[in-house]
């Protein structure tokens, strides 16, 4: 079937006026912020999908799943378009991206059971705004808040700045409605807990499209007390310092919203005001008085252990400030690409991971040392260090993040720069047992380190892929390893 043919046949499923085959939107739809820099300055490498569809339910869904699924056509699940990691970049011709826009009707905000139904394509910041009117929260923060979108927050395992006291998405996802390759409907009930067998929410949370397309979400609230917030800084002598301090509020049972350390190289650009060139550890309590009290307490209490590694503490009204302008919006997003056109000295990334307690400062040291010493761009690079801004009672997760110089063609930056600082992070990462990714997924530069990420698991992971999608129409190169679309990572 050639792309004519796919067109008018998707004009008859929906209607033309929900296809959309405008060059610009389609050159936009071949990739993700993954490949920001080449985007920008048109030398895409990867395909031009043949259409971005809109469907208004999960009927029509079912429907244009089903045609691609008859026809083998590949499918890329989109919402907020904040992927990260090549989730959204396309590695086949006959093409059709599956854009959740018409899916934005907050359906129910239920206050007595404290939850809140929406659909796949219903901004994060628009429900968390009506909920807010309300005295409530999702607890949800992630720094693309006001953009992301429900369905891409699900489908990515989403985290949210708040998350060691909230959880991730997949601790606040109640229930759900999905479709599969075959235009099957499954609808998960929201109950606040059962036994009823494995646990199938998790076959579509994190999934990044490569299973099922999402339509609808059903989310915990909670209770909004900003007039309780508190907030914590410190300057420490180094990252072991800041970790030490962050595990022991975690493993004393307490949890903080917000609990991070950061290196001293990227508490510089964080916090160029105060950090005097020191690695800087940082807290937030929120929620009820008496549990904001104790919690401030014990964030004291671990200062005061670790005082040897504590050189002072930084006014809290600076910590306040900051967390205030943290999230970045369509604007910040738009001005970046736009600066890109004209400037092309810089770029900088990010690749998160994480593992137990003891072994975060080992990985940590292990590839600051690595990159420092092997990294073939090693003077090109403007700044290199990392912070830890997730914790549990068991460990905690570590985001590398280097900026450089980009002296090459764009259409090269990703393999020159990019990609060997990465395969660092995740070498020395699963060498000692800790995940290569944490929250940004997997997507389809990190699938080549599928299989070592789950070792004798990953049977488990390749069997839900036959089960539910043996044709393989979801999100080509998405988690799975593909060697057809080996030469778009290279």
């Amino acid at each position: 079937m050639d792309k004519n043919d796919i067109i008018e046949n998707l004009g008859e499923i929906l209607t033309p006026s929900q296809v959309n085959i405008d060059s610009e939107d389609l050159y936009d739809a071949s990739a993700d912020r993954y490949k920001k820099y080449a985007k920008v300055r048109q030398v895409l490498d990867v395909p031009v999908p043949a259409a971005i569809v809109y469907p208004k339910s999960a009927q029509q869904v079912s429907k244009v799943l089903a045609f691609c699924n008859e026809y083998g056509l590949n499918v890329i699940p989109r919402a907020g378009k904040t992927a990260t990691e090549g989730g959204l970049e396309n590695w086949k011709d006959n093409t059709v991206v599956m854009d959740a826009r018409h899916l934005d009707k907050v359906l129910h905000i239920d206050t007595y059971n404290m939850q809140a139904t929406v659909q796949a394509g219903v901004p994060l910041q628009e429900l968390e705004d009506e909920l807010r009117k309300q005295g409530f929260t999702t607890g949800h923060s992630p720094q693309s808040k006001p953009v992301a979108k429900f369905g891409g927050l699900v489908a990515t395992r989403s985290i949210g700045q708040f998350s060691t006291l909230y959880g991730g998405i997949e601790d606040m996802v109640v229930g759900l409605e999905c479709v599969f390759p075959d235009g099957h409907i499954s609808r998960i009930k929201n109950v606040a807990r059962r036994s009823g067998g494995p646990d199938i929410r998790h076959i579509v949370i994190g999934n990044e499209g490569s299973l099922c397309y999402i339509t609808e979400v059903t989310v915990k609230i909670f209770r909004y007390y900003p007039e309780n917030n508190r907030f914590y800084g410190y300057l420490v002598k180094d990252m072991e310092t800041g970790i030490k301090a962050l595990r022991e509020v975690m493993v004393n049972g307490f949890r903080p919203s917000v609990a991070r350390a950061y290196s001293e190289e990227d508490a510089a650009q964080h916090f160029y005001h105060f950090h005097k060139n020191r690695c800087v550890l940082l807290f937030m309590a929120e929620g009820p008085e008496g549990i904001v009290r104790a919690t401030c307490q014990a964030i004291e209490a671990a200062a005061k252990k670790f005082k040897d590694g504590i050189v002072e503490q930084v006014d809290s009204q600076l910590i306040a400030d900051w967390f205030n302008n943290l999230n970045w919006s369509q604007k910040d997003i738009d001005d970046e690409f736009e600066a890109m056109k004209k400037n092309d000295s810089h770029a900088g990334y990010t690749t998160e991971i994480s593992a137990d307690w003891e072994t975060i400062p080992k990985i940590y040291n292990n590839v600051i040392k690595r990159i420092r010493q092997e990294y073939p761009r090693a003077h090109d690079l403007t700044m290199l260090g990392g912070h830890s801004s997730h914790s549990y009672i068991n460990g905690t997760n570590m985001y590398f993040v280097y900026n450089y110089r980009i002296l090459c063609a764009p259409e090269d930056e990703m393999r020159v720069y990019h990609h060997p600082l990465q395969r660092i992070i995740v070498e020395e990462t699963l060498k000692l047992g800790g995940s290569m990714c944490h929250h940004h997924g997997i997507g389809k530069f990190r699938n080549e380190w599928t299989m070592e990420e789950h070792g004798t698991a990953y049977y488990m992971l390749e069997k839900l892929k036959q089960a539910f999608d043996p044709k393989g129409i979801m999100n080509f190169g998405t988690i799975y390893p593909q060697k057809e679309g080996a030469k778009y990572q290279k």
